[in-house]
């Protein structure tokens, strides 16, 4: 740890692959940034250097889950900004992610940091769940769309009630013309 033995604030500039840290004592001095592989390891190494309790902000962009519960095990104080609340960095004349985790580390010094809520990874992994149906649903609501479409455009007699028309599918008793007949194919073969 640094020479430095008081509270400290640190700011993560979090991506997909490599995250910056900035280290701030409670005047603002910047006491270290650092570029870091995004490995739990590697993170909570780092952190040990902003000693005990460190308040730690980062943005809630994509996987910031992992981070959240890394730094948690490690005793930080994490906070996460509400990405809606700092999207004045994108308008900044210097950009750069050494910069983003300064103003970050900075906007949580200050008290003047919008948050977002950090749900806890039970609520979580119910988000996911939800968000997987939502996609599955979708999915399939497209696939309907195109059946419908099949019947409605290519048939040569009446397509009939929607019900069943599943089944007229599958045993090929419509007769489509030639363009509709292969996307009839396709959407039976899915």
């Amino acid at each position: 740890m640094d020479e430095y033995g008081g509270r400290q604030f640190v700011g993560i500039d979090l991506h997909r692959r490599r995250s910056v840290m900035v280290r701030q004592s409670e005047s603002g001095e910047q006491l270290s940034a650092v570029r870091i592989v995004n490995d739990p390891v590697a993170l909570g190494l780092q952190l040990e250097q902003a000693g005990a309790d460190p308040e730690v902000v980062l943005e809630a962009t994509y996987g910031w889950y992992w981070a959240v519960d890394v730094l948690h095990a490690c005793g930080a104080r994490v906070h996460l900004a509400h990405p809606l609340g700092v999207k004045g960095f994108r308008y900044r004349r210097v950009k750069n992610d050494v910069r983003d985790a300064a103003d970050l580390a900075d906007l949580l010094r200050m008290g003047r940091l919008p948050e977002a809520w950090i749900a806890p990874p039970q609520t979580r992994e119910l988000r996911e769940l939800v968000r997987y149906r939502a996609k599955l649903v979708a999915i399939r609501s497209g696939l309907k769309a195109q059946i419908h479409a099949v019947l409605r455009g290519g048939s040569a007699g009446s397509a009939g009630a929607a019900a069943g028309f599943a089944a007229r599918l599958q045993s090929h008793d419509l007769h489509f013309r030639h363009g509709y007949r292969r996307r009839q194919t396709r959407v039976i073969t899915r």
